[in-house]
């Protein structure tokens, strides 16, 4: 393996994918909400239709766009993850990198609900009083949350994770449907939402609960993949894509540029 296949884009560049991608998604999630609101007013049904149905095809393709930089994260819970999963064989990221892209991507939240209220002509920043917490919605995220970390990590434990954009988009997309609150299983999206009062929107009294439920569902989403897949902290750091300099990189390097890598040859997944 050359030096130039082993090296992973600049911390810098790899924080700026999770922000932009982070903010792109909830500018997805509340603008589609929004739209929908405005062209089917009196159907909230096809309301969550078609506000599912850009968020499947959006966080696939943003998946594509930027998960060769940063693994395409989006989401404080994946990194944190993938830093536990990781953080004994000295694989996945550090704890200092999940920690920056989980700042990153609540940042990048709350921008992308910024720009969305904007695109629609409503009031830049405003705060939702859409009530979400019931026993109900937090079950739903517990389960929204574990599925989409099992899903993750098993794609990236079989070789698989090439296929994470249709995946990650598909049960993104179904969970919508089948789940009470209707999957934000990511804290990041979900204190975004908090700053558009919208369809898309959460009352900050609700976002605890929500959080809470998420980081739980997190937990349970990685006992289950240690159990099912008991190497998988051998390819944490394929998580949600495999992230690097090339196509010949199958592992990324999760220390800060200038940092010696703290691994060494990391066998590909599967």
């Amino acid at each position: 393996m050359t030096d130039a296949s082993r090296s992973a884009p600049p911390f810098v560049r790899r924080l700026l994918a999770e922000f932009l991608g982070t903010a792109l998604l909830v500018t997805v999630v509340v603008g589609s909400g929004v739209a929908a609101q405005q062209l089917s007013p009196t159907d909230t049904g096809l309301q969550l239709l078609e506000n599912s149905m850009a968020t499947v095809f959006g966080l696939a393709v943003l998946i594509v766009m930027l998960g060769p930089i940063s693994g395409a994260h989006f989401n404080p819970v994946v990194s944190a993850v993938d830093w536990l999963l990781g953080r004994r064989r000295g694989t996945g990221m550090t704890g200092s990198s999940a920690g920056a892209y989980a700042l990153v991507q609540i940042a990048g939240g709350i921008v992308g609900a910024v720009l969305a209220n904007v695109m629609f002509d409503l009031s830049a920043f405003q705060l939702s009083t859409k009530q979400r917490i019931t026993p109900g919605h937090v079950v739903g995220e517990v389960v929204a949350t574990a599925g989409l970390i099992l899903l993750i990590f098993a794609l990236a434990r079989t070789g698989r994770a090439a296929l994470s954009a249709a995946a990650v988009g598909a049960y993104i997309g179904a969970a919508y449907w089948f789940t009470s609150s209707t999957s934000f299983a990511n804290p990041a999206v979900t204190i975004g939402r908090i700053f558009s009062d919208t369809f898309a929107g959460i009352a900050p009294s609700s976002a605890p609960a929500f959080i809470a439920a998420q980081c739980f569902g997190g937990l349970i989403g990685l006992a289950l993949v240690v159990v099912l897949y008991p190497d998988a902290t051998a390819t944490a750091d394929n998580a949600v894509v495999p992230h690097g300099a090339g196509p010949a990189r199958q592992s990324a390097d999760a220390a800060h540029p200038g940092d010696p890598d703290p691994r060494g040859d990391l066998p590909g997944p599967g």
